[in-house]
C-alpha cells in the first residue's frame, strides 16, 4: 500500500510541476487563455502526452491502494472504481492529442474528438470522486481529518467544472470567458490533484503504521 500512496503523491505533483514548466518555457503558450492539453501539440508535444501517461498509471496504482484501505463500507466500491475510471480515460485521452482550438468543425479529427469526449468525462468525475469520498470521510475516524479539505477542494472542482461546461458550451458565454478557459480549466486540475497528493500522504501515514 505504501507504493501505492507514493504513485498519488508523485503523479499528482509531477503531473502539476509538468503543464506548469512546459506553459512557462513555451513563448506561444498562454495558461490563462488555453487548455493544458494544448501543450501537447506541436514537436515538444511528446511530453504532455507522456504526462497524461504517467498520471494515468500513478493513479490507477493509486486507485488500487485505496480499495485496498476500505475493503468495507461507505465508497469502499464507488470510489476506487470512479479513481480507476479517471485513470483509463487519462491513458486514453493522452496519446489522442485534441485538435487546435481555431479548428473548423468540419475539419474535426476523431482523435481530437475522442480527446474532448474523455476530457469532459474526467471533469465529470472529479468532484464526484471527492463527494463520494467525502461520505467515507465523515464517518471514518481513521479519515475524518480529510473532511474539511475535500469538502472544500469539491465545492471548488465542481464550481469550476460547471463553469468550464457553460463558457465552452455556450456561444455567449464562450465569448465572455474566451481568454479565461485556460484558468477556469486549472481550477478543475489544480485543486483535484491537491486532494489526491493530501489523500495519499493520509494513505501513505495509515501504510506507515501498518
Amino acid at each position: 500500500m505504501r507504493l501505492c500512496a507514493w504513485a498519488g503523491l508523485i503523479g499528482s505533483s509531477f503531473f502539476v510541476a509538468v503543464f506548469v514548466t512546459e506553459g512557462w518555457l513555451r513563448p506561444d503558450y498562454e495558461p490563462l487563455k488555453m487548455y493544458v492539453s494544448a501543450l501537447s501539440l506541436g514537436p515538444r508535444g511528446w511530453i504532455q502526452i507522456a504526462n497524461f501517461l504517467i498520471l494515468g498509471l500513478c493513479l490507477l496504482t493509486f486507485a488500487w491502494g485505496v480499495a485496498n484501505e476500505f475493503r468495507t463500507g461507505k465508497a469502499s466500491r464507488s470510489g476506487p472504481v470512479l479513481l480507476a475510471i479517471i485513470a483509463f480515460l487519462l491513458l486514453i485521452s493522452g496519446p489522442l492529442i485534441m485538435d487546435p482550438t481555431d479548428t473548423p468543425l468540419n475539419r474535426v479529427s476523431v482523435h481530437g474528438t475522442l480527446h474532448g469526449l474523455a476530457g469532459g468525462i474526467v471533469f465529470i468525475l472529479m468532484p464526484i470522486s471527492c463527494f463520494v469520498f467525502l461520505h467515507r470521510f465523515r464517518v471514518d475516524p481513521n479519515w475524518q481529518s480529510l473532511r474539511l479539505w475535500t469538502l472544500v477542494l469539491a465545492i471548488v472542482i465542481a464550481t469550476a467544472s460547471i463553469l468550464l461546461t457553460i463558457a465552452s458550451k455556450v456561444p455567449e458565454a464562450h465569448i465572455i470567458f474566451d481568454d479565461w478557459l485556460g484558468l477556469i480549466q486549472r481550477a478543475i486540475i489544480i485543486p483535484f490533484m491537491v486532494w489526491v497528493f493530501v489523500f495519499a500522504l493520509r494513505l501513505l501515514s495509515r501504510s506507515n503504521l501498518g
